[in-house]
């Protein structure tokens, strides 16, 4: 692991963030996806506040200078706040599997926004890897229709999607979010503590959430998330894997290699996934859609590592 932190990190993440996304779609299911978002990063602050300690010898992250708090405090707003928000509604609406599958479009956004916020270059070889995805994804979200033959005419086939529009939406929004805020992670963190980068970034999520629920008045609804056992166990194992180990090493990763590799690493999970999806959620995957996913990560690594 010496001789590549980064990539072992990333694959760590993968690890984590594949157990988060079955633990979290079970708990959002429950209770809703803003009651989860806000509830896990709340554990997540208090965990890693804890670590913190023992790790560094501070609670809080007090020896961040302006641009780290500044930009990792946003990259949480964007990552959390806008983009697991709208990855937990899409947990709901489509399931673990197809949500984390739209997530293998976040390098393309890490990509745009690196481009825009670090000045990397993007060249012809990322845009085929972005055809190349588009085209995993598009196998598993769109059905072909057969034609229907009415009197002396045959009408032709037609594509529907196999998968809610609004789960789509969400999932791309998703990604955007999560592509958007790796790369302002790595910008604002430089050489700072990844586990204290994490921290602040789970803080400032938790805070906005904590602004959205006293806006939309959504307090008032807590008490009942509380008393559902069994969301509160999926949500304790979410939270373990994925706020405070699986963010954290996400960092690791980014810190120790590029942002491109580690994204593409991390990008696995729709692969990850598909296995515990059959065996343990019992849901019926065709061969359609695990060629599709396979497709959407080889572009991942396309668009990155060659």
């Amino acid at each position: 692991m010496s001789s590549h932190p980064g990539e072992f990190a990333a694959l760590l993440t993968t690890v984590f963030w594949t157990i988060t996304a079955l633990s979290f779609e079970t708990a959002s299911k429950r209770i809703g996806s803003m009651h989860v978002n806000l509830l896990r990063l709340g554990l997540a602050t208090v965990f890693l506040t804890v670590f913190s300690y023992f790790h560094r010898g501070v609670f809080l992250p007090l020896d961040a200078d302006q641009h780290t708090l500044t930009w990792l405090a946003i990259s949480g707003l964007v990552g959390f706040v806008i983009g697991d928000y709208c990855l937990f509604k899409a947990f709901i609406i489509t399931g673990a599997r197809i949500a984390m599958l739209m997530m293998t479009l976040a390098p393309v956004f890490a990509a745009f926004a690196a481009w825009v916020i670090l000045g990397e270059v993007m060249s012809v070889q990322s845009l085929l890897a972005m055809i190349i995805t588009l085209t995993g994804i598009a196998l598993v979200i769109f059905t072909r229709s057969p034609g229907k033959l009415t009197g002396k005419n045959q009408t032709k086939n037609s594509f529907s999607m196999s998968y809610p529009i609004k789960g789509i939406i969400l999932g791309i929004v998703a990604a955007a979010g999560q592509g958007v805020g790796l790369v302002l992670s790595k910008y604002g963190m430089r050489s700072y503590d990844s586990f204290a980068a994490s921290q602040i970034r789970v803080m400032a999520g938790f805070l906005g959430f904590a602004i959205l629920f006293l806006v939309l008045r959504k307090y008032k609804e807590l008490p009942a998330s509380f008393r559902d056992a069994k969301a509160m166990k999926w949500l304790l194992v979410g939270s373990v894997f994925g706020p405070f180990l699986g963010v954290s090493f996400s960092l690791i990763a980014v810190q120790n290699t590029s942002a491109g590799i580690a994204q593409t690493i991390m990008s696995l999970v729709p692969v990850l996934i598909i296995p515990p999806a059959i065996l343990i959620k019992k849901e019926k995957v065709t061969m359609r859609e695990i060629i599709g996913a396979v497709i959407a990560v080889a572009g991942v690594a396309l668009f990155f590592v060659f």
